[in-house]
């Protein structure tokens, strides 16, 4: 991939904001993805959770694989 979509945290772990269009695009799919979910899903939680946890693993999984570095823990040092 050329260009990341997400970067790494400075602080922490994992990814923070996304750097790239495309993880903006990822991000408002997920939000409207859980807003329809919300009001689709009204009074049925177990269909509600699985779509909220199923969502938001793709994407953690979407910003592990597009970030611009590995993830682990970093403490504000240089890489």
């Amino acid at each position: 991939m050329a260009k990341p979509w997400f970067r790494v945290k400075r602080f922490g772990y994992g990814a923070g904001l996304p750097c790239a269009w495309q993880g903006w695009v990822v991000l408002a799919a997920h939000l409207a993805l859980l807003i329809a979910a919300s009001a689709l899903l009204t009074g049925r939680p177990l269909p509600l959770s699985i779509v909220v946890i199923t969502s938001t693993l793709g994407v953690v999984w979407i910003a592990w694989k597009t970030s611009d570095a590995p993830w682990r823990w970093r403490d504000g040092g240089e890489d």
